[in-house]
């Protein structure tokens, strides 16, 4: 079995689950443990990522600055990441000064059908000379046809591997196993793919898209991510070397790391909650949720039924203000 490469969100996606609060003490405590447990990727910023801080989606309590300022001088041996969308974060303001902060890994992130925006922003990082991962997001709206296409737009970009994004948690082991295997046997660059746990499916659905081919998985201490979390990293790696696939990362000192995140990150604890599973069923971002249910409270509605609605919209991240649209409407109407 080939090695796994895992890159590792939780100081990032993590920030969903606290609204963005996590300090540069929780930031440089996890960024030591997690380097010296041998993780290769340690992917820090915003939960929107790079430039992402703002009051739409959320104010975050430490800046992008700081913040990779304080991880680059924790990093001995792993790979500093960042996430970033075209939109939130531009070149010259954002990504320039990232990459002079010393960032060694920058994926740079779209909607599932639209690669197209990533061009420049990919183009730039390869001219830096450090690693462009493609990265779509909420890959369970578009079929497999659709999600090589735009993922071939990335490999001519100069991207190094693309990354799968299960950003609803919606995919079953069959649709992972389906899609992965389809889309390894057709693109020549590196697979990734990033499960969250609406349904219950997120080691099951890493286990299987590493058996369908993909090098690249991300996983998050404690499963510390938006909405129902992320694949649950500390597991993840035992689970994976039991299967014949080889990490690197000590797994005693990565079960230190996870209960280092238990007592100083998690003020909130990833859990699978009704909401997580309609989000799931409906295909809707994990990281909505809590705007869900503050807005519901707000407009004393049915959180699921906002979430059905938003589903059926078709809504993707960084269109948190369609929360409060649906929730307008649904009152207007008499809905509850």
């Amino acid at each position: 079995m080939p090695d796994i490469l895992i890159s590792d969100p939780t100081l990032r996606d993590g920030n969903h689950a606290v609204r963005h609060s996590l300090t540069l003490e929780h930031i440089a405590a996890y960024a030591q443990a997690a380097d010296k447990a041998g993780v290769p990727i340690v992917e820090v910023g915003h939960g929107n990522g790079l430039g992402a801080s703002s009051l739409q989606v959320g104010e975050a309590a430490v800046g992008d600055i700081p913040m990779l300022e304080t991880v680059r001088g924790c990093l001995k041996t792993s790979r500093l990441g960042i996430h970033c969308m075209p939109g939130f974060a531009t070149i010259k303001r954002d990504l320039k000064p990232a990459l002079d902060i010393g960032v060694d890994v920058v994926r740079v992130a779209s909607h599932c059908t639209e690669a197209d925006i990533t061009q420049r922003h990919i183009a730039f990082v390869r001219e830096y000379g450090r690693t462009a991962y493609g990265t779509l997001m909420m890959t369970h709206m578009a079929p497999k046809e659709t999600l090589l296409t735009e993922a071939r737009k990335m490999q001519d970009y100069g991207a190094s591997a693309v990354i799968f994004m299960d950003s609803a948690g919606a995919y079953l082991p069959s649709d992972v196993r389906e899609r992965m295997t389809f889309l390894v046997e057709n693109l020549d660059i590196a697979v990734g793919f990033h499960a969250h746990n609406n349904l219950g499916m997120a080691i099951a659905n890493s286990l299987v898209a590493a058996e369908s081919g993909v090098a690249i998985l991300d996983a998050t201490a404690r499963g510390f991510g938006a909405g129902a979390g992320n694949t649950q990293l500390e597991v993840l790696i035992p689970v994976l070397e039991k299967s014949g696939f080889h990490t690197g990362i000590d797994v005693y000192k990565m079960l230190d790391v996870a209960d280092l995140a238990d007592r100083e990150l998690l003020t909130v604890r990833p859990e699978i909650s009704s909401l997580s599973v309609v989000s799931g069923i409906h295909g809707v971002f994990s990281g909505f949720i809590k705007h869900v249910e503050r807005i519901a409270s707000q407009y004393s509605l049915d959180p699921r039924r906002i979430l059905a609605e938003l589903g059926r919209r078709k809504a993707v991240g960084g269109q948190e203000d369609l929360i409060v649209d649906v929730a307008t409407n649904m009152k207007k109407k008499g809905e509850s």
